[in-house]
This record gives structure tokens, C-alpha cells and sequence, in this order.
């Protein structure tokens, strides 16, 4: 149902390295680069998280109470995208743990222009 979420940064550079650094075990890179956007993509047809320069010139801010949520296969995957957010320059937010029993078990982060995430899987 999502075609891409766009987050708002402040080093294009770094934020492309990134994204593309966190999704790169799936197959995850830059697809389209516009120069002030930019959409990371694991595959044709997929979701993709756009990073860009807000298009007012103002500074970009993450959002109160806004989150992008990103699947994993199992929990072993979600500790490891968790660790490499933190390999990556992404500050922890919520260590990887079974959040509700036996029905979700998420890691949170920020990345380096402090847009909050989580990587989930259901079970």
C-alpha cells in the first residue's frame, strides 16, 4: 500500500550512505538521485525511503510522533539491522525486545538527522 515515505535531512550525502548502508544486506540502494531527493529501494516495485532536502530550504525536523517502520524476516534480523543503524551513526532509541508477548517484537533508532525508525516482526 506504501509507495515510499520521504524524510526530510540535512547531508544528502550522508543520508544516501545511510539507507543504503542499512538495507544493503537486501539488496538496498539508491534508485533514483535528483540531486535534492533521493529513493533507496531493495527492488523494482517496492517501497522506497526518499531522503531530501525539505523543498521550502528550511531545516528539516523529524516529526512528533512520526516513525517509519521496517519489516524483518525474525527477531535475529531485527537485532542485526538494529546494530548495523548503530554501526552506521544512528543513536538507539529502544533496544531490540519483545515489545507485546508473542505477538511484536521491535528495535528502535534515529538516524543522524534524528528521524525515529523500527525494525519489527510480528510473532
Amino acid at each position: 500500500m506504501i509507495g515510499y515515505v520521504t524524510i526530510g535531512v540535512n547531508d544528502m550525502e550522508r543520508a544516501k550512505t545511510f539507507y543504503a548502508g542499512l538495507f544493503a544486506d537486501k539488496g538496498g540502494k539508491v534508485v533514483i538521485d535528483n540531486g535534492r531527493i533521493a529513493f533507496i529501494s531493495v527492488a523494482k516495485g517496492q517501497p522506497m525511503v526518499a531522503v531530501c532536502e525539505p523543498y521550502d530550504k528550511g531545516d528539516p525536523a523529524p516529526g512528533n510522533g512520526t516513525m517509519l517502520a521496517f519489516t524483518a524476516d525474525n527477531k535475529e534480523e531485527v537485532d542485526q539491522m538494529h546494530a548495523r543503524a548503530l554501526e552506521l551513526g544512528a543513536t538507539d532509541d529502544g533496544a531490540p525486545g519483545q515489545r507485546i508477548p508473542d505477538r511484536f517484537y521491535g528495535a528502535y533508532a534515529r538516524d543522524p538527522d534524528g528521524n525515529k525508525f523500527c525494525f519489527f516482526v510480528f510473532g
